[in-house]
């Protein structure tokens, strides 16, 4: 759980959110530090093959579907998420 600006979001709900998303193959939420809110939401996002998408449409499509603290700050497009010798997401390599 993050705790935002005194609300409480869970990543899970905003990564199944942009999983859903037809440009999206996978992405991960997490906790950065912020001073003015404590933390705030950071979003990683692996793009499908072929599929062009900008932060703002992220931003957007997050805006649209749950409330507006549950609104990533920042998207980082990346080619693959970090992931273990199991294939568990590490968390702590996402900053």
């Amino acid at each position: 759980m993050i705790v935002s600006g005194g609300e409480n979001v869970f990543p899970a709900e905003v990564e199944e959110l942009l999983a859903g998303h037809p440009a999206i193959l996978e992405a991960a939420v997490v906790g950065v530090p912020d001073e003015q809110f404590g933390q705030r939401l950071k979003a990683f996002v692996v793009t499908r093959p072929g599929a062009t998408l900008t932060a703002a449409a992220v931003k957007d499509h997050v805006r649209y579907h749950l409330a507006r603290y549950k609104v990533p700050r920042t998207v980082t497009f990346v080619e693959e998420l970090p992931r273990t010798t199991t294939g568990k997401l590490r968390r702590r390599d996402l900053s």
